[in-house]
């Protein structure tokens, strides 16, 4: 048995807590090392040996808890999970975020955090020494967005160009959507109803990393313009957990914006040689976790057993 020290070739923040934390460059070798870790899993294996990692959950997950934890093990890493779920264990409620930011990064060597409110991992973060990755949050889901980029790199090649159409509410999901078509060198076009527009910060953001990559960003409210020309299409929920008193008024609005086949078939302008369902998307996620841990928790030098 040899060991080969692997070296990061680029240095990133230790956190991802939006997906704007890294540059265009950063962003495409995250994606290329995602490939590399799906093709070769046996030479990550133990990258995460003998570590520990805090998976922080306030809000239920399948998904999410079930890729973060096969991927820590697979790459040799333990798991922690913390179960919030319940009102009267919300972060928080007994001892405040920064104490427990501060215990945890003295037991484990990395916190995945999905919560209710942003300003809980950004508290996390600018307390703890330890990397701090939001898999869910209010404002942002950067791991969702990630893992989206990376399925339909695999599908449809190389991103810069790429038309993506997205549909619906300009929430959590639309913004790192935005943060990371922006770094990828995507033409991304998104309809919602004027009153659910993303935030104007986060497109402003955008907007200004997009002239250096070439990338469009443009905030429209008719669906069909936003589709036309689109090589895939990309919706989410309506109404995300914590916002189910709008749900009655949301379904209302949001009739317009639904993504179905009955529409997709009437939005003729939509190119669909190879689609990818977003379901099919989410499913091919879990190697874009292996690098986000693998990446925020060691920036520096790395040591797999081969």
């Amino acid at each position: 048995m040899t060991t080969t020290t692997l070296v990061a070739p680029i240095s990133l923040s230790n956190d991802l807590l939006t997906g704007a934390e890294w540059s265009p460059a950063h962003t495409r070798e995250l994606l290329h090392l995602s490939a590399d870790i799906k093709a070769r899993p046996g030479r990550y294996a133990s990258t995460l040996q003998g570590k520990f990692i805090a998976l922080i959950f306030e809000k239920p997950s399948l998904r999410t808890r079930v890729t973060f934890d096969v991927g820590i093990q697979s790459m040799g890493g333990s798991v922690v999970f913390l179960d919030h779920t319940q009102a009267s264990a919300s972060l928080g409620a007994r001892e405040s975020i920064a104490d427990v930011a501060r215990n945890l990064e003295r037991w484990v060597q990395g916190i995945v955090a999905r919560v209710y409110h942003q300003r809980v991992l950004e508290e996390m973060a600018a307390t703890a020494g330890i990397p701090v990755i939001n898999a869910l949050s209010d404002r942002f889901h950067p791991c969702q967005a990630l893992a989206d980029f990376f399925t339909l790199e695999e599908k449809f090649g190389a991103l810069r160009g790429f038309k993506l159409a997205y549909v619906g509410d300009g929430n959590n999901v639309c913004h790192s959507l935005i943060c990371l078509a922006a770094r990828l060198g995507v033409h991304l076009r998104i309809a919602t109803p004027p009153n659910y527009a993303p935030a104007p910060e986060v497109l402003a953001d955008g907007k200004r990393v997009a002239r250096e990559t070439r990338a469009k960003i443009e905030l429209l409210t008719d669906p069909r313009e936003a589709v036309s020309g689109a090589m895939a299409v990309y919706t989410d929920s309506w109404t995300s957990m914590g916002f189910e008193a709008e749900e009655k008024v949301r379904n209302a609005v949001f009739q317009p914006y639904q993504v179905n086949d009955a529409r997709s078939a009437r939005w003729s302008a939509i190119r669909r040689p190879r689609s990818v369902r977003k379901s099919h998307v989410r499913a091919e996620g879990h190697p874009a976790h292996f690098v986000l841990i693998y990446r925020c928790t060691f920036p520096r030098c790395l040591e797999s057993h081969l």
